[in-house]
């Protein structure tokens, strides 16, 4: 008698399975469709069961890339990141460009007042001292790589 094995890229996947697999996955928070394709894929070899389970899952309204894209803009908001990161961030994850852009368009702050407080929350004051280009480079650099554009930051650095 051979012992089952766990492995379930086998052949004999059900269904069933990916969907459990699935619905485990989106209970811990949302994921985009691509997000959780690329995970049911690791772990089940069938790619054609694992796309029509996920186009289940968004036809009943279980699996949203709209909802994700909401869920991901507030977090990234939250973390202090600005709106270039944002973008950049969501489409590598797979969030279409009109989902991300209503997400955005939705749940977005005065982009000026938030670089204003991320730079007050890292560097404790957001003036720079005359004179000091080291420090302001690093600031710029910093705010740049959370994802800020100049024009939203430029006025607290006096450039």
């Amino acid at each position: 008698m051979m012992p089952e094995s766990d492995d379930k890229s086998c052949d004999d996947v059900s269904p069933a399975q990916v969907r459990i697999a699935a619905m485990n996955l989106l209970a811990r928070r949302e994921h985009s469709c691509e997000e959780l394709s690329r995970k049911l894929l690791r772990r089940f070899k069938d790619a054609t069961l694992v796309a029509q389970e996920i186009e289940r899952l968004a036809a009943e309204n279980l699996q949203s890339d709209e909802r994700y894209a909401h869920s991901f803009v507030r977090q990234r908001i939250s973390r202090g990141h600005g709106p270039l990161r944002i973008s950049a961030d969501a489409r590598q994850r797979g969030v279409a460009s009109p989902d991300l852009d209503a997400a955005l368009a939705e749940n977005a702050p005065d982009w000026h007042e938030h670089a204003r407080q991320v730079m007050v929350k890292k560097f404790g004051v957001a003036a720079v001292q005359p004179g000091d280009a080291r420090e302001m480079a690093r600031r710029v650099r910093f705010m740049q790589y959370r994802g800020f554009a100049m024009e939203h930051f430029a006025a607290l650095l006096d450039l």
